[in-house]
């Protein structure tokens, strides 16, 4: 796949590359399907709301309390 990327403009290659690598760093299969499908529910009206960031941050464990 990553041959496609030199297809795309540069700041759409990078945006691909950021969310590889958001995705990367979850730890389960389960984890990453959630963040991606709450990522399509959370841009379907093109407007993203505080709360919604907030639940997306912790869907990507950004938002965990100490341990």
């Amino acid at each position: 796949m990553n041959w496609l990327l030199r297809f795309l403009p540069e700041d759409k290659r990078q945006m691909v590359v950021l969310a590889q690598r958001i995705l990367s760093s979850l730890d389960t299969a389960e984890e990453r399907k959630a963040a991606i499908d709450y990522g399509q529910v959370m841009m379907a009206d093109g407007k993203v709301s505080v709360g919604e960031w907030a639940k997306f941050g912790s869907i990507l464990g950004i938002l965990k309390g100490p341990h």
